[in-house]
């Protein structure tokens, strides 16, 4: 199984849609761009936000058995793919490359 390198690649804020539906929350992502996050297989990465783990981890679990080609050519590097959670306030976008190293 190969590790998986996960890189924030970009944060968006979506203003008007936080303000006319999102309540008032005090805590929101950590994430941050260039932050980069490695996965040993299929395991979420220490500090690494559940809810985005949870749009990730197929797409993670499908590179680290050695899947190629997601969704048909989408990617020009075959083994990566680019995945956003599912934050419809504030979606991160991640690069997800898979590493030529095995997971310990």
């Amino acid at each position: 199984m190969k590790k998986i390198r996960i890189t924030v690649m970009k944060i968006t804020e979506y203003k008007d849609l936080m303000e006319r539906y999102e309540n008032p929350i005090l805590h929101t992502c950590d994430m941050q761009p260039g932050q980069v996050f490695v996965a040993n297989g299929w395991e979420k990465p220490d500090g690494f936000c559940q809810s985005a783990w949870d749009s990730l981890s197929p797409f993670v679990m499908t590179l680290a058995h050695g899947g190629e080609n997601i969704y048909d050519g989408w990617m020009k590097n075959r083994r990566s793919a680019m995945i956003a959670c599912n934050d419809g306030f504030r979606p991160v976008s991640f690069l997800l490359e898979a590493l030529d190293e095995d997971a310990g």
